[in-house]
């Protein structure tokens, strides 16, 4: 499967006249055109500013920016409260005591679960679809990487632009023990800032209509187990039933051993 069509025009901009040559580069490496920061022809622009790539929503009623943000305080809380391991996204995946894994997530997204788990020491290898979303991940990253507290979990992170289903469907060497799936599903959290992010994300790449795919290609690649990522009350794929399952308020981890 290749990279999804956006489901609504997308333009590159820049915030100040400086970026332009910057956001033409990127603009060219991303296959889009090049708009002005004061044309609203497109629904989204996704635009350089002085300090972070966003992704903007046109017209009125608009939602706010759209960026990753590694150093955000609720991660930063997660981040506190999750080291001793006792994290739900980290049971799931198998880390005990002093255990490193290697995982591939292939619906990578906004990275902040991925994140987390380098941050436990996992390696991982992140596969995002969407080169747009993938552009403000890496940005993330990046400056997330100037700040000397966080430096060391990024080191442990690598993503690659490419189709989760195609990766699996590949992969012949170095076999992950760990494959995580979080893939598209309609949310009812009441965050405001959940529904802002899955709206614009929505608006790129739309549900992902190969998750039952994506079960059946991960378990004969993780060497350890799978774990999908679910809201709490949705169905599990298809497929076989998990080995067992961990919920929290508005999520669960369907966990398949392998």
């Amino acid at each position: 499967m290749t990279a999804p069509k956006h489901l609504v025009p997308v333009a590159v901009s820049f915030a100040d006249a400086a970026m332009e040559e910057d956001a033409a580069s990127l603009a060219a490496q991303l296959a889009l055109p090049l708009a002005s920061p004061q044309d609203e022809s497109y629904p989204l622009l996704l635009s350089l500013t002085p300090e972070r790539l966003e992704l903007r929503q046109t017209g009125k009623n608009a939602a706010g920016p759209l960026f990753v943000d590694f150093s955000a305080e609720t991660l930063a809380y997660r981040r506190r409260h999750g080291s001793s391991r006792k994290e739900a996204v980290a049971r799931a995946v198998g880390l005990k005591g002093g255990l490193s894994l290697s995982i591939l997530d292939v619906t990578a997204g906004l990275g902040r679960d991925g994140f987390i788990l380098a941050g436990l020491g996992c390696r991982m290898h992140l596969v995002e679809r969407s080169p747009i979303v993938a552009a403000l991940l890496a940005d993330g990253l990046a400056r997330a990487a100037q700040d000397p507290a966080l430096a060391r979990i990024t080191a442990n992170i690598t993503i690659t632009v490419a189709s989760g289903l195609e990766v699996l469907q590949n992969q012949q060497t170095e076999r992950p023990e760990v494959v995580y799936l979080d893939p598209m599903y309609p949310h009812r959290e009441k965050s405001a800032l959940v529904k802002k992010e899955m709206r614009l994300v929505r608006l790129l790449v739309g549900d992902d209509e190969d998750s039952d795919a994506l079960l059946t290609a991960a378990l004969p690649v993780a060497t350890k187990r799978v774990v999908v990522k679910r809201p709490r009350l949705a169905p599990p794929l298809s497929g076989p039933p998990p080995s067992f399952t961990l919920s929290g308020k508005n999520s669960r981890f369907d966990v398949y051993l392998v």
